[in-house]
């Protein structure tokens, strides 16, 4: 059977992972900052890089070795579970950030996942692509957590279990605001700080945050939302490590959030409102607050409905 493209391209947007009460189990996509994947059918039966670019800071640092990359070792894994006989040839553009909290290293396995996926003979589902993306995701960080993978491959809210990625409700008048400082902090080291155990108590009081939460989005309640929205576990311990954390929260809390934290390892802020117009008027306090402790920052507002990876149809990239 001919494959129905020789090569495709496809974009991966940034992502909030854990969203605040729900660590490496929650996370939503972000409609700004994307990683493109330019991937190529090639008859030799390998997984090469060619290149790695685009306007993300640090992009040239990344592996050009398909094993030590995430996105490589994605279609590394999704080749040797499906035993195609031919390999792929990547390109990378990295428009999000290294080190900043974004999902960075997930988005750019999940674009190359779903551009191979638009070469194969025949496309899998969608829900079939998480495994292969989660072994990329595993390069940089260590461990296999869903909660960016999972929201970039299905759009807007997602939980993310170690097999299943589950979509979850999201009224539309939901927003976010992101606000990434230039900072960098490293998954592993924001990690290596939870090693220390945590008391049942305050897991449990936890639990009851994030049921809170989860029902909040069920019903589309803005209230339980906001009362779920606290970090008693992660924030805590790694606030520290974000200088002016404190102060951009205080800034979203301040002008309506219903709820801030930090989104995935940090250093970048998150916080969900109740409709784009506070949104809107919060992100440049919360840039300023940045701004105060001496970190010039970018502010992205964008429905928590944010988009899914898909593949760009362009002139020519068709077989």
């Amino acid at each position: 059977m001919s494959p129905q493209r020789s090569h495709a391209r496809a974009f991966a947007p940034a992502s909030v992972g854990n969203i605040g009460v729900g660590f490496d189990l929650l996370g939503h996509t972000v409609d700004g900052p994307r990683d493109i994947a330019i991937v190529r059918r090639i008859d030799e039966p390998v997984v090469r890089i060619a290149a790695i670019g685009g306007v993300a800071p640090g992009a040239d640092s990344l592996p050009l070795a398909a094993e030590k990359n995430t996105a490589g070792q994605a279609l590394i894994s999704l080749r040797k579970k499906l035993g195609v006989a031919h390999g792929f040839e990547l390109h990378l553009e990295k428009g999000i950030a290294l080190g900043s909290g974004l999902g960075g290293s997930a988005a750019s396995c999940v674009a190359a996942v779903v551009a191979a996926n638009a070469v194969l003979d025949v496309p899998l589902r969608r829900e079939d692509l998480y495994p292969f993306a989660l072994d990329g995701e595993s390069v940089s960080s260590g461990s296999r957590h869903g909660d960016n993978v999972a929201p970039m491959l299905l759009g807007g809210v997602v939980m993310a279990t170690a097999t299943r990625m589950i979509p979850l409700p999201v009224p539309d008048w939901l927003h976010a605001v992101v606000v990434h400082p230039d900072q960098v902090l490293e998954t592993r080291r924001a990690r290596a700080v939870l090693a220390e155990p945590y008391p049942l108590s305050l897991v449990v009081e936890q639990s009851t945050h994030l049921a809170l939460f989860l029902t909040g989005l069920q019903r589309g309640d803005a209230e339980l939302i906001r009362e779920g929205l606290h970090d008693l576990l992660v924030e805590p311990r790694r606030a520290p490590l974000i200088p002016g954390f404190m102060q951009v929260k205080q800034a979203a809390l301040d002008h309506g959030a219903l709820g801030a934290s930090i989104s995935g390892g940090g250093p970048s802020v998150f916080a969900w409102f109740a409709s784009k117009a506070e949104a809107t008027l919060a992100a440049p306090v919360m840039r300023a607050a940045f701004a105060a402790a001496g970190f010039d920052a970018r502010a992205y507002v964008s429905p928590v409905a944010g988009p899914r990876a898909e593949v760009i149809e362009q002139p020519g990239l068709r077989a």
